[in-house]
């Protein structure tokens, strides 16, 4: 069984003020095209499939409009869950009913993993959905209010009878990380301080495959059936230098499993382009022009309407930045100054604070007081 994996669609996403629809459109009609072409039979979304909890109008019917072709069209079977970007009452609508047509959704946890059995030539190939969720939503099924995310995930796992002599697949979308690899996150996600969202690969081991949803950059993650299948377009400037691919897993018996990067090329690529005004003006090719565009100015001199100027041959000009080297001076002294911020005292930074605002030094008793307060507050 041939089978195609992907996440993060993020309908209905706007950067800068410009929607992306028409580039979803686009590559949505791109990927059907590929599926066809490589036989596939059965798609996994792991979840984010809209950008917002309330998505727009625009965004749901692009959304059904993907679903019909692959279903009612091409008679595919889709399975998809939530992610941290989609509302679960929204995206679970009508699941029951549209299993019957083969499309099958996972939005919340009610205490057991939704498991899909599906035959192939080599036998039962079973997947599990399991969509977005955070530990405080499933406290209620372990009594154990402390749990992490990499324990939730581990209990909600164990609680599973998962037969590890047949074929089993799991769609998930978690912050995955493995012991000794770094995970490339972009801008465009949404990050966590302190990496307190992790959740350990060896979690699932018990699977054959792990269609893992949550970073935008394809990859993968402690083994070559643990991916994320990352976005189908370019979200973020920090994601310029990204391919898009897309992977298509052929399913044999047990243990054989071949996967194919797909790469993906949108209606309008996101690029950077530096310099002086004039020279990005002339080195402007039609053929990339209306690409999405983080423009980088480094004249030493104010230049009049930059921005008129550029998006008269770069229409989808998204951002503009000066670079020159007042500006990199700038950034030099401030970094030099957070230096300095960082060798002095709590006490004496506030005490500063304290001169700026009222034009006078804290006096011996306030001092004795804020050191009280600092020495409270890190104990």
């Amino acid at each position: 069984m041939k089978i195609l994996h992907l996440a993060d669609l993020h309908l209905g996403k706007v950067i800068q003020e410009q929607s992306l629809l028409e580039d979803q459109k686009y590559m949505l009609n791109e990927i059907i095209k590929k599926l066809q072409e490589e036989n596939v039979e059965t798609i996994l979304i792991s979840g984010d499939v809209y950008d917002r909890s309330i998505p727009q109008t625009d965004a749901i019917d692009l959304l059904d409009y993907f679903l019909n072709i692959l279903i009612k069209d091409l008679k595919k079977q889709v399975f998809i869950i939530s992610g941290n970007h989609d509302s679960k009452e929204r995206l679970g609508f009508g699941n029951k009913i549209f299993e019957n047509d083969g499309l099958f959704i996972s939005s919340k946890y009610e205490g057991k993993i939704k498991k899909v059995e599906l035959q192939d030539e080599y036998g039962k190939l079973n997947i599990y959905m399991l969509p977005f969720i955070k530990p405080i939503e499933v406290k209620k099924y372990f009594n154990d209010e402390s749990l992490s995310y990499d324990e939730t995930i581990k209990k909600i796992i164990e609680k599973e009878d998962i037969d590890e002599s047949q074929r089993n697949i799991i769609l998930t979308h978690q912050f995955v990380t493995a012991i000794g690899e770094e995970v490339e996150r972009t801008e465009s996600e949404v990050l966590t301080l302190g990496g307190t969202d992790n959740v350990d690969i060896s979690n699932y081991n018990k699977f054959d495959y792990v269609a893992i949803g949550h970073v935008h950059r394809p990859q993968r993650i402690g083994r070559d059936t643990a991916r994320y299948a990352g976005t189908m377009l370019k979200y973020s400037f920090s994601e310029v230098n990204h391919k898009k691919t897309m992977p298509i897993i052929d399913f044999k018996e047990k243990g054989n499993i071949d996967i194919k990067l797909v790469e993906l090329k949108p209606l309008r690529d996101m690029r950077e382009i530096k310099g002086p005004i004039e020279k990005l003006i002339e080195n402007y090719e039609e053929e990339n022009g209306k690409d999405y565009i983080r423009a980088i100015i480094t004249n030493e001199e104010p230049v009049y309407d930059a921005i008129g100027q550029l998006r008269r041959i770069y229409p989808n000009v998204l951002k503009l930045e000066v670079q020159n080297s007042k500006i990199l001076s700038n950034i030099e002294f401030k970094t030099e100054n957070l230096q300095k911020v960082k060798s002095k005292s709590e006490v004496e930074l506030f005490n500063e604070f304290y001169k700026f605002q009222n034009n006078i030094e804290l006096n011996e008793e306030q001092i004795n007081l804020i050191q009280e307060i600092v020495k409270e507050i890190k104990e």
